[in-house]
């Protein structure tokens, strides 16, 4: 019996010369890009090893975290679409994160890409400059833009990729690009 693996991943690197939107999308490509690079090759109980305790981090984690966000801001709210919850947040506002001892990683690494191949397309013909509303978790109204959205998915990528990349040199020593 063959055991599970997270795939490859041929990594996209960001352009040096580009328009602006070539510019973010070619770093969110790289991002994303590196989150799955840091999981290939791992077991599904390697991505489901905890990163140093007391935290519960794990890579499987990143991976659904990374879904949702990109379904929450991308689709929800770029586009205005009403769409579900991928994850049962009524018992644990933490659930991608948390609720990994029994999920599926090929279920995991599948949703990543459909999500990212939505929002991708869902934002494509829509101008930096387009903007929409919502309430913050301070309590206060804010207008945001979707160049916004690139520039904190950008950060929000390489934020959890230094989590990943600590997490994975903690597994088996990988470390670096």
């Amino acid at each position: 019996m063959t055991t599970w693996r997270a795939p490859d991943v041929d990594r996209r690197h960001e352009p040096f010369v580009a328009e602006e939107r070539a510019m973010l999308h070619g770093w969110l490509n790289t991002h994303r890009d590196t989150l799955r690079h840091k999981c290939a090759g791992l077991t599904a109980e390697q991505l489901r090893t905890r990163s140093v305790e007391p935290s519960g981090l794990t890579l499987l984690g990143l991976v659904r975290h990374m879904a949702d966000v990109e379904r929450w801001w991308f689709r929800h709210h770029v586009a205005g679409l009403d769409l579900p919850d991928l994850y049962d947040y009524r018992v644990d506002p933490d659930a991608d994160l948390n609720d990994v001892a029994d999920a599926d990683p090929a279920e995991a690494f599948a949703t990543l890409a459909a999500e990212i191949e939505a929002a991708d397309r869902a934002v494509a013909d829509l101008p930096l400059e387009h903007t929409f509303t919502m309430r913050r978790r301070d309590g206060e109204t804010r207008e945001i833009s979707l160049r916004w959205v690139y520039v904190h998915m950008i950060e929000e990528y390489a934020r959890h990729n230094g989590h990943a990349d600590l997490i994975r040199e903690r597994l088996d020593g990988v470390t670096g690009s």
